[in-house]
């Protein structure tokens, strides 16, 4: 068994060997029970140093894919045996919404997985870079989620970044990162159309002028597709609709608003302050509808509305997918869920 790998790549050549080699037992081409080269041949071979393939050598026999025998050498392991996978969770930013995504999943592999490690690049292509530079190798599947910048440099370089990612080891979530292509995992929201499906579906004519206040911050990453799904919904509705970055003063009778941001921040407060200033009440008067769902929402406002995907169920579709060894793309479930205050 001979291996090729690219000495002109970026990333470090054991690297480079090591994943050359799982890769190899992955498709067949080295079986369980076959011999690898020894370390002086594969370095002869490659012409590349007797301690860097003794480093691979190393990693390999720790991730469990080749077995050392003392004075006989490396064979390829059995990989159809019962070993747990190791697990790379990468997110964007920690929240109550990504927790409760976390929760699921972890829950859902339950001892199913040997280890799962979380790490967040809070946007950043730089982070994710250095994330992948320590740790490509070293899981059996990266579960991440994909948000970037959506310049067309920063997004070009995610989808590099991102590539070095084999299909078979990732698994993408809440978002489908445009450009990267192959036969990989995904549990995703589609921003624009989710939130229009989920207005139609959830939407009542209420009492006064028919007006859809949409409170949003210009820095929201997706605001433009969500507010593109909106546009959609109202001029299908008939429904006049604004667009304002905070609680306005002018509360009005009949007045519906869709908080974009996050439901318990001091957007939502400074709203609840100003319909109450006003001398109206919030379910009978005025409406507010939230986005993204949390346990808390039930208990805030008397029961706050929201219009949300379900984070527990991309959880636990991703932890399926590791489980039942099948990747595949599932556009996660998406709806309104109605309480007191719409």
């Amino acid at each position: 068994m001979t291996f090729t790998i690219n000495k002109e790549g970026k990333e470090p050549i054991y690297k480079t060997l090591v994943n050359e080699v799982e890769l190899s037992i992955h498709d067949g081409r080295l079986k369980a029970g076959e011999m690898l080269p020894s370390m002086n041949d594969l370095a002869a071979k490659l012409d590349i140093s007797r301690e860097t393939v003794k480093k691979s050598y190393g990693i390999l026999t720790e991730k469990g894919l080749i077995i050392p025998m003392h004075g006989k050498g490396f064979y390829a392991a059995d990989i159809t045996a019962d070993v747990r996978p190791s697990v790379l969770v990468i997110f964007d930013k920690l929240s109550v919404y990504k927790q409760l995504l976390f929760n699921a999943f972890s829950e859902r592999l339950g001892d199913a997985a040997a280890e799962i490690t979380i790490l967040t690049h809070n946007q950043s292509v730089d982070l994710l870079e250095y994330y992948l530079d320590n740790n490509l190798g070293r899981y059996d599947y990266y579960v991440v989620m994909p948000h970037f910048p959506l310049d067309a440099l920063s997004q070009k370089r995610a989808v590099k970044q991102l590539s070095r990612i084999p299909n078979r080891k990732m698994i993408m979530l809440d978002h489908l990162q445009p450009g990267y292509e192959g036969n990989f995992g995904a549990v995703y929201q589609d921003f624009r159309t989710d939130i229009y499906h989920g207005l139609v579906q959830g939407w009542e004519s209420k009492p006064g002028t028919p007006t859809l206040r949409v409170i949003t911050l210009p820095s929201s990453l997706y605001g433009k597709s969500i507010r593109e799904g909106v546009e959609r919904f109202v001029k299908e509705k008939g429904i006049q609709v604004e667009y304002i970055t905070s609680a306005p003063d002018d509360i009005r009778p009949g007045d519906t608003f869709l908080v974009l941001n996050s439901q318990l921040d001091t957007g939502l407060v400074a709203l609840a302050r100003k319909i109450q200033a006003a001398g109206l009440n919030i379910g009978t008067d005025v409406f507010i509808i939230s986005y993204n769902e949390s346990d808390m929402n039930e208990l805030v406002l008397g029961g706050l509305t929201t219009v949300s995907t379900d984070f527990r169920q991309m959880g636990r579709s991703a932890a399926d997918m590791i489980i039942g060894h099948k990747l595949e793309k599932i556009h996660n479930p998406f709806r309104m869920i109605r309480r007191s205050t719409y």
